[in-house]
């Protein structure tokens, strides 16, 4: 896993802690189901998938940027840059994974509680 992270380079960190925050605010949300941390989750749902991509995109240009300056034998080196990059989406649709898994256990509680009079 330190691994992963070390070859997704500095788009790992935001998507980390966007992601992060997301599962906390999913885990709030299956404990106590309120209204007001939907929109929370959505947008953070959105900017950790918005960062992993953003560090794909970064580490894929970089990768292709390269190119021109390997030996024509080894040109095939940028399909590694790409996996490396591909650790970001790994990484954000993981958290995304593991928030709704809390989320829907919130939707579900709050499905099940009394209407308000």
């Amino acid at each position: 896993m330190a691994e992963a992270f070390h070859m997704g380079g500095w788009g790992m960190f935001p998507t980390l802690v966007f992601g992060l925050l997301l599962l906390a605010a999913s885990v709030r949300y299956a404990i106590s189901p309120e209204r007001r941390f939907v929109p929370l989750q959505v947008s953070l749902g959105i900017l950790t998938l918005v960062a992993g991509g953003l560090g794909f995109v970064s580490g894929t240009i970089k990768s292709l940027t390269y190119i021109g300056a390997v030996d024509p034998d080894t040109r095939w080196i940028w399909l590694v840059g790409i996996g490396e990059s591909l650790n970001n989406i790994g990484l954000a649709l993981a958290l995304l994974v593991l928030s709704s898994i809390a989320a829907t256990v919130g939707a579900y509680r709050f499905s099940q509680m009394e209407p308000a009079r």
